[in-house]
């Protein structure tokens, strides 16, 4: 029983580095991060999303920083009923970078780290929540459907550096045009 114990503590003393050990873009600017980002990749290893895996599509965000320092962010997904979206309203906290969020699905509040960005090509992503055990969640998020290949390996690089396996890092395809949401042609 000893050892048990001791090994999850080790273990959830580990998590819990591995997550305090990610820092935020230096010099955050959120006015340069700002605008229209597509997620072009996403590791995730909850055994809940297991189905939808092969189903995921790049999808469209647009983040708008608020005069208070605030972030929404507007995400669209294709739907079999359609086009979908949802806001995401994010808290800024001292930190440029790092926001939180309350998330109305899970009834908790998640922590939002902004990791690396160029703000012109792309920007790694950290979720982290805490729900009946640890979760996280990198995002990949370029300013076009398709990012460069040494931006998807630094990617793949950071997921697995924070303990992904390989089947759970994932890099979906481009929406097609009429998979678009919103459509180009809409402006947004």
């Amino acid at each position: 029983m000893r050892t048990t114990v001791g090994a999850v503590a080790m273990v959830m003393l580990c998590v819990l580095m591995v997550h305090a050990d990610v820092k935020p873009q230096r010099d955050f600017n959120l006015q340069r991060f700002a605008g229209r980002w597509y997620r072009v990749g996403l590791a995730y290893d909850s055994p809940s999303f297991v189905p939808y895996r092969d189903k995921l599509r790049a999808s469209m965000g647009t983040i708008t920083p608020l005069p208070n320092g605030n972030v929404n962010l507007t995400m669209w997904d294709i739907t079999p009923a359609g086009c979908r979206s949802k806001v995401y309203q994010y808290e800024k906290t001292s930190v440029p970078g790092q926001f939180t969020y309350f998330s109305t699905r899970h009834n908790m509040v998640k922590d939002i780290t902004v990791v690396d960005t160029n703000y012109t090509d792309y920007a790694l992503v950290l979720k982290h929540k805490v729900f009946n055990r640890e979760y996280t969640q990198v995002a990949l998020y370029g300013r076009s459907q398709r990012v460069r290949t040494d931006v998807i390996q630094k990617f793949k690089a950071f997921a697995n550096s924070h303990g992904f396996p390989r089947e759970s890092i994932l890099t979906p395809p481009p929406a097609g045009e009429k998979e678009s949401c919103p459509t180009s042609a809409s402006g947004h």
